[in-house]
């Protein structure tokens, strides 16, 4: 075996060059990849790869900086970016506004590879010089033999004459040996194959990455050279590549391999040779394709081909991604370089430069159903040749998600002539249960919806635009749409906005009004509102002559306490001229059956509540009772009543000093206390504008400091609480006695018996405020006394007792008077200042009694709280 020759030392390279003239000389690897043992090269191939690695160490790029390590760059895990774009596909880019690759170009990115060396030959391998073959003998000689072609084409065994074997078939070959082997050597069997195949050198020129002498295996193909040299350019041809040898020339289409789409150019023209040579001659005629199609791109037409039709650059594209229905637009150039237009067929020819857009005839929905709304999923059916009907879509009933509306769906449907579209109303529960199945036509959307998508309709949001305000937060366009339309016809939704729904809490748009917004103002132009005694009242959508049967279910039927002797219904019949007169009646449920009363859309139903004399709420006793507690009451129920129900009072209840509010009192109160305020900033400024009202002293007022004191007055009135407290008498035996002072009570009344006091309390001007042990016919003034006596700038003259039943009383303090009439337990002795600094101000004089309704809040307050401890 000839053993590998190592090429010689490299000269030193000339000055100026990137590599020093000292560089060692490049020597072979003893061993390919894979182990394999690097067969010996002919004397051509050894002066080529010379050459090559001077080239390559002569024309070094100046060095890079280093990649970082573990890069994605530095190991190699990255492929290399997609390359700029060409002049040829820049050209059709700025044409077709989008990009397109010329095809095939990228089967040669990959780059070089190593020969595959390993695997069975063909039969038809043809043996040339430096071939290495082996000889296997079995039977009366045994012995293996590798033998090496010569360079006169021969092989010599030491059993055998000289064998012809360059210019051979491995087959010719084998056949010629096994034949010999018969003659010369009986009872011997000879086993040929191939060791190590030659190197053979081919030159690839022309339009390549890198064109010159290729080293390449015998085994090696036209694509292999092409590979080994960088692959084609992209101003190169693929369809038209030129192998010249000492056998002729051919040409190679490389269409064939790549796309497998025109015949010729395989097999053996693929096949290298000894002394051959490649040459890629220019990109020929091209156009592009694009648009629908399976591989858009820009494609070279036949070699020495002005055009193709257009069927054929479409098997070239793998066919339009649509089986019919197709539109190609070629755009070509006129003879003035203008850009031209045209509508083709696949029978029509596609010339060098032009372009070819593929598109639908028409990209639009045809022949479909759909469901949607409240279903387990949206749905899209096809309509079918033959009659579709509700009934067939529906056909699975689990289709329709739990709880649907069964009273009112709507099917979208578009006018064949004008394609608007209008919603058409049926009645869900018929066709699920087989009583009518209307037909579907092609395009319609049947919508079905939830009874949480009818209870929206009774929402704070839309009862705010049924008034025509538009929406706060999140956007609905269904709520805006209706706000728009409800201020436009205020009397179109009368009946829905008549509705007094309480507006509490704020649910979101249901997804069925965001998919269909105008299906709001269809609900509601079809609802009915139902109001009163029953269990869900709303507003439920129905069709013409609906029987109320079915909208009592839909609103959870009647309560136990309504009364079906007089149901009110409200209608408005469209008469001539359009006019529409309200026209009100009352209908027995039970003389008639629900069934046989009919409804339209926008009736009114109002379902009233039995009579009963039992109040709607309940009122409590607190304190002293024998048995306190909450107690539900009839109408007409009086104080006597309930006290006697609660076991009376214990011996130490204080009936005089009883406490009672009043929720009704109490807004009063409250609302007297604002108004109150609002005159007194009203006076304020009045003053500070010189506007004081007339009758003052013409003394020197601080205007400043009297108004900032009328300020915190002010601010003190808007924080007071009212009780809501009424004097009444909760003595049982002067009730007993006075029926006229036996109280009514209405429901949320609260009433509290306190304990007997032991003491009265003295607040304001006094020297000491304060609570006294209560003394026995002690009048106002000795309590007054006990306290200190008044202030310097009190105003005895208007100080007042408020009695433990809550009323007030003059304290008689002035000489004349004499200290008043005796003070009861538990009383409050109020001892105002003097206002004479204020009586400049006309509004000042009037606030002793507001002062006075503000302690007597306080103090039953007090009181109720007290009580309230002490029963816990």
């Amino acid at each position: 075996m000839a053993q590998p020759i190592a090429p010689p030392s490299l000269p030193p390279l000339l000055p100026g060059t990137s590599t020093p003239a000292t560089a060692p000389p490049f020597l072979l690897p003893p061993t390919l990849p894979r182990g394999l043992p690097l067969p010996g090269l002919p004397a051509p191939a050894q002066a080529e790869i010379r050459q090559r690695i001077e080239d390559a160490q002569g024309a070094r790029p100046p060095s890079l900086p280093a990649l970082p390590a573990g890069s994605p760059a530095a190991t190699g895990a990255v492929e290399a970016a997609d390359p700029p774009l060409s002049h040829t596909e820049a050209f059709f880019a700025e044409r077709l506004g989008q990009p397109l690759r010329q095809f095939g170009y990228d089967s040669f990115r990959a780059g070089p590879t190593p020969p595959q060396l390993s695997g069975a030959l063909p039969e038809d391998y043809l043996i040339g010089r430096e071939d290495e073959l082996v000889l296997a003998f079995r039977g009366r000689t045994r012995a293996t033999l590798n033998l090496r072609v010569l360079r006169d084409g021969t092989i010599l065994s030491p059993d055998l004459p000289p064998i012809p074997a360059a210019g051979r078939t491995l087959r010719e070959l084998r056949a010629e040996m096994e034949a010999r082997m018969a003659r010369d050597m009986p009872g011997t069997e000879l086993f040929l194959s191939i060791g190590q195949v030659r190197q053979i050198a081919v030159f690839v020129g022309g339009e390549v990455q890198r064109p010159g002498m290729q080293a390449l295996s015998s085994l090696s193909s036209v694509l292999d050279a092409l590979q080994q040299a960088g692959g084609v350019r992209r101003s190169g041809s693929l369809r038209a590549i030129r192998v010249e040898g000492p056998q002729g020339t051919r040409i190679i289409d490389l269409y064939a391999v790549i796309a497998g789409a025109t015949p010729g150019g395989t097999g053996a023209a693929l096949s290298l040779h000894e002394g051959e040579r490649i040459l890629v001659p220019p990109l020929g005629g091209i156009a592009a394709i694009a648009g629908e199609v399976t591989r858009p791109a820009i494609y070279e037409l036949p070699a020495g081909v002005a055009s193709v039709p257009l069927a054929t650059l479409l098997r070239l594209a793998g066919e339009p991604l649509r089986p019919a229905g197709n539109r190609f637009l070629l755009q070509g150039t006129d003879a003035a370089g203008r850009r031209s237009f045209t509508e083709i067929t696949p029978r029509d020819p596609v010339r060098r430069g032009d372009s070819v857009l593929v598109q639908p005839g028409a990209d639009v929905v045809a022949n479909q159903l759909r469901l949607a709304g409240h279903v387990a999923a949206p749905i899209t059916r096809a309509a079918g040749r033959g009659r579709a009907t509700l009934r067939g879509l529906l056909s699975d009933p689990l289709l329709v998600r739990p709880d649907p509306y069964p009273g009112f769906a709507v099917i979208l449907r578009s006018d064949p002539e004008t394609r608007l579209r209008h919603f058409v109303p049926f009645d869900l529960a018929r066709v699920l249960r087989g009583a009518e199945d209307p037909p579907l036509a092609e395009g319609d959307e049947v919508v079905v919806l939830g009874n949480a998508d009818i209870a929206w309709l009774a929402s704070p949001p839309v009862q705010r635009a049924l008034r025509g305000e538009p929406p706060a937060g999140e956007a609905c366009a269904a709520l805006t749409q209706l706000a728009v339309a409800a201020a436009g016809a205020p009397v179109r939704f009368a009946h829905a906005r008549g509705a007094g729904f309480p507006g509490i809490g704020a649910p979101g748009c249901p997804a069925v009004f965001r998919d269909y917004p105008a299906l709001l103002g269809v609900l509601l132009d079809a609802a009915v509102l139902v109001t009163g005694e029953v269990r869900q009242p709303g507003l439920f959508p129905v069709l013409p002559d609906t029987g109320l049967d079915q909208v009592l279910a839909a609103a959870g039927g009647l309560t136990d306490g309504a009364d079906a002797s007089a149901v009110e219904l409200a209608r408005e019949p469209v008469g001539q001229g359009g006019a529409a007169a309200l026209a009100r009646g009352t209908v027995d449920l039970r003389a008639h059956a629900a069934r046989a009363v009919r409804l339209a859309p926008r009736d009114v139903l109002r379902i009233p509540r039995g009579f009963t004399d039992r109040e709607a709420g309940a009122v409590t006793v607190a304190g002293e009772a024998v048995r306190p507690g909450t107690y539900d009451i009839r109408r007409g129920e009086r104080l006597s009543e309930l006290l006697a129900r609660a076991g009376g009072l214990t011996p130490h209840a204080f009936a005089y000093g009883a406490v009672m509010t009043r929720e009704s009192v109490r807004a009063r109160q409250q609302e007297g206390f604002q108004r109150t305020a609002r005159e007194l900033e009203t006076s304020l400024i009045q003053v500070a504008a010189g506007q004081a009202v007339a009758g003052g002293r013409g003394t020197a007022v601080d205007l400043g400091s009297a108004i900032t004191a009328g300020r915190e007055l002010a601010a003190t009135l808007r924080g007071a609480q009212a009780a809501g407290r009424m004097v009444v008498e909760a003595n049982p035996v002067v009730l007993a006695a006075r029926p006229d002072l036996d109280m009514l009570l209405e429901p949320g009344d609260v009433i509290v018996i306190p304990k007997r006091p032991n003491d009265v309390t003295v607040v304001g001007a006094v020297l000491n405020p304060g609570s006294l042990q209560f003394q026995p016919g002690w009048r106002a003034g000795d309590y007054l006394n006990a306290s200190g006596g008044p202030q310097r700038f009190a105003d005895a003259s208007r100080a007042f007792v408020v009695l433990p039943n809550g009323q007030s009383t003059p304290a008689g303090l002035s000489a004349w008077q004499g200290g008043g009439a005796a003070v009861p337990p538990g009383s409050l002795l109020v001892v105002p200042q003097d206002p004479s600094p204020f009586e400049t101000w006309g509004f000042i004089r009037d606030l002793t009694q507001v002062l006075g309704q503000v302690t007597i809040s306080s103090a039953a307050l007090a009181v109720i709280a007290r009580e309230g401890r002490g029963a816990r």
